[in-house]
């Protein structure tokens, strides 16, 4: 089993799960987001994350992006 199928697989057993997503968007931004584990795809996985407006937003991250460290995930 390759890294990334065990990544998928992490992740396809938190569906539905709160977690806190730390993304490095480049030139030192960090943004840390409590969201939630939507879905699980070949190539990707998707995380609904609410502002305080309640106004959701999906985003997807690919699993090199855990891989790479650009992206971490921690369960609540």
């Amino acid at each position: 089993m390759s890294k990334l199928d065990a990544i998928r697989s992490e992740l396809r057993s938190i569906i539905g799960r709160k977690v806190i997503v730390t993304s490095d968007k480049g030139r030192n931004k960090i943004v840390i987001k409590e969201g939630t584990v939507v879905d699980v795809f070949p190539s990707i996985f998707t995380v609904k994350f609410e502002n305080e407006f309640d106004i959701e937003r999906v985003v997807s991250y690919t699993y090199s992006d855990i891989l790479t460290s650009v992206v971490e995930l921690k369960l609540c």
